[in-house]
C-alpha cells in the first residue's frame, strides 16, 4: 500500500483534471461546429500538441521503447519515417486544407469536405468515406480500450472488465460533454505530460547507470548490435518502416486538427511546435528503450512493452512513478478520444444531418453527436470485453488503411483541380481493398508494409479515373483557384 497509494492519488488526480476540462469545454460548446471542430479556434500551441498526442497513442510510451529494448536502435527507422511524413503533411497539406474546408461550405468533416470539394450531389463520396472511417475507427478504438484496461489491470490489480469500464467511462465522459474542445485541450496537457515523461525517464535512468557515456559503452559491450542503426537492415524492411510516414496524409483525426486551427497564418508556428515536440518525444522513447536494455540486462522483462512501466516502478519514488504511469494512460486516452469524436462526427454530420434531418438545429445536432460518442464507445467496449479478441490484429493495418484510402485523395484534392468524384471514389475503395488484401499475403514482396501498394494503387486510381472522366465543372475549378489565391 505504501507504494500503490501515492500512485493511486497521482493517477486519480490526473483523471479528475481531465473531467474538469470536459466540464469547462461543455460550457464553451453551443453549436455543431464547436462540438466537431471547436469553432475553428484552436491556437497554434494547442493544435500542435493535440496533433502529436492524438497521433502517437500508447505506441510512443509502450510499443517503440519495447521494440528498442528488444532489438536496439535499428527500430529508429520507423521514427525517421514518421518525422518526415508528419513534416511534409504540415508543410504541404495543413494550410491548404484549413483554407479549403472553410471555403467549401464550411466543411466540418473529411467526408463533408470531399462532397463539397468534388461537387457530389449524389452523396456517394460522403457515405463511402464515412463508412470507411467508422469501420476502421470502431475497431481501432476498441483495441485502445484494451490497452488502457491492461494498464489499469497491471497497476491497480483490478479485474480486466473492471479496468476496461473504468478507463472507458472516463474517456467517454469528457468527450461526451465537451466534444472537440475537450479532446483538444486534454490532448494539449497530455502532450506536455508525455513529453516530460519521455525526457525525465531516460535522463534519470542513465544517470543511475553512470551517465549517458557509460550507458552507451555498456550497450556497445553487450554484443547484441543494440547501437547499430543498420543491423538486419534491408531495402524491403527499411522501406516498410519509413513508409509509416505516408499514413499521415490520410488520418482523419490529424487532418481535423488542421481544419480547426484558428487561422491559416498560425500553421507555420504550429508546425514548428509540433515537429519539435515529435522529435524530442521520439528521441526520449528511443532513450527509454536503450536505458531499459542496460538496466534489465541481468533480469530480462517478460513483456518488452512494459519497459517504461517497469523503469518507472524500479527507479522512481511512488509519487513520480504515478506521474509517469499517468503519462502512459494519457497517451492511450489522447488517441481514443480523437477516434471517438471522428466517429461521432461521421454519424452526426455525414449520416444524420445529411440524410435524416437536414434542418436539425445546432442544439439537436450537438446532442446527437454526444449520443453517437456513447453508441460508438459501447460498441467498442463490447468488442474489447475479450482481451484476446482478434481486433488487436487490425491495429497493425488501421494506420495503413487510412493512409492508403484517404492520403492520395486529400493530397490531390488540395493540389490538383482535375480530381473528380469518380476518381476519388475509385481511390478510396481500391486503396482500402489493396491494404486489406495485401495483409493476407506473406513472403517476398508481400512482406512490404501494405501502405506502400495501397497508397500507390489509390493515387493511380484517382489520377487515371479522373483523366478518363469528364472535366470538373467551372464552379469547382473556380473554387480551387480561390483557395490558392487565399493562401
Amino acid at each position: 500500500m505504501t507504494i500503490e497509494l501515492p500512485i493511486l492519488i497521482t493517477f486519480v488526480g490526473y483523471l479528475v483534471l481531465t473531467m474538469l476540462i470536459g466540464v469547462v469545454a461543455y460550457k464553451a460548446t453551443s453549436s455543431l461546429s464547436d462540438y466537431i471542430l471547436g469553432g475553428r479556434r484552436l491556437g497554434p500551441g494547442v493544435a500542435a500538441l493535440s496533433v502529436g498526442a492524438s497521433d502517437m497513442s500508447g505506441w510512443l510510451l509502450l510499443g517503440l521503447p519495447g521494440a528498442v529494448y528488444l532489438h536496439g536502435i535499428n527500430q529508429a527507422w520507423i521514427g525517421i519515417g514518421l518525422v518526415i511524413g508528419a513534416w511534409l503533411n504540415w508543410l504541404f497539406v495543413a494550410k491548404r486544407l484549413r483554407v479549403y474546408t472553410e471555403q467549401a461550405n464550411d466543411s466540418l468533416t473529411l467526408p463533408d469536405f470531399l462532397e463539397n470539394r468534388l461537387d457530389d450531389k449524389s452523396g456517394l463520396i460522403r457515405v463511402i468515406s464515412a463508412l470507411t472511417i467508422l469501420v476502421f475507427f470502431v475497431f481501432y478504438t476498441s483495441s485502445g480500450l484494451v490497452g488502457g484496461a491492461i494498464l489499469f489491470e497491471k497497476v491497480f490489480g483490478l479485474s480486466y472488465l473492471t479496468a476496461l469500464f473504468v478507463g472507458g467511462a472516463v474517456i467517454v465522459s469528457y468527450t461526451f460533454m465537451g466534444g472537440f474542445l475537450a479532446v483538444s485541450w486534454t490532448d494539449f496537457f497530455q502532450g506536455i505530460l508525455m513529453l516530460l515523461a519521455l525526457v525525465i525517464m531516460p535522463w534519470a535512468v542513465m544517470n543511475e547507470l553512470g551517465g549517458m557515456e557509460q550507458t552507451m559503452a555498456t550497450l556497445d559491450g553487450m554484443g547484441e548490435h543494440k547501437l547499430d542503426l543498420f543491423h538486419e537492415f534491408s531495402l524491403l524492411s527499411g522501406l516498410s518502416l519509413m513508409a509509416w510516414g505516408l499514413g499521415y496524409f490520410g488520418q482523419p483525426h490529424i487532418l481535423a486538427r488542421f481544419m480547426a486551427i484558428d487561422s491559416p497564418r498560425s500553421v507555420p508556428l504550429s508546425r514548428r511546435i509540433a515537429m519539435s515536440w515529435m522529435i524530442l518525444s521520439l528521441l526520449g522513447a528511443l532513450g527509454v528503450g536503450l536505458a531499459g536494455a542496460v538496466y534489465f540486462s541481468g533480469a530480462p522483462l517478460e513483456n518488452p512493452e512494459t519497459v517504461f512501466l517497469a523503469l518507472a516502478n524500479a527507479v522512481f519514488n511512488p509519487w513520480v512513478a504515478g506521474f509517469l504511469i499517468a503519462a502512459i494512460m494519457s497517451a492511450i486516452m489522447s488517441t481514443i478520444d480523437s477516434q471517438l469524436l471522428v466517429c461521432s462526427s461521421a454519424l452526426t454530420e455525414d449520416f444524420y444531418k445529411r440524410w435524416l434531418r437536414p434542418q436539425a438545429s445546432d442544439y439537436e445536432l450537438v446532442w446527437v453527436g454526444r449520443l453517437a460518442v456513447l453508441a460508438v464507445a459501447i460498441l467498442a467496449l463490447v468488442i474489447a470485453m475479450d482481451p484476446q479478441t482478434t481486433v488487436l490484429g487490425l491495429v497493425s493495418y488501421a494506420w495503413a488503411g487510412f493512409g492508403a484510402a484517404f492520403g492520395p485523395v486529400i493530397i490531390l484534392s488540395v493540389f490538383w483541380p482535375r480530381l473528380t468524384r469518380n476518381g476519388a471514389l475509385a481511390g478510396i475503395i481500391l486503396g482500402a481493398l489493396t491494404v486489406i488484401g495485401w495483409k493476407q499475403l506473406e513472403g517476398g514482396l508481400f512482406d512490404l508494409y501494405e501502405i506502400v501498394p495501397g497508397f500507390v494503387v489509390c493515387a493511380l486510381a484517382c489520377i487515371l479515373v479522373s483523366r478518363a472522366d469528364k472535366e470538373p465543372s467551372k464552379a469547382v475549378v473556380l473554387s480551387f483557384r480561390r483557395m490558392e489565391s487565399d493562401l
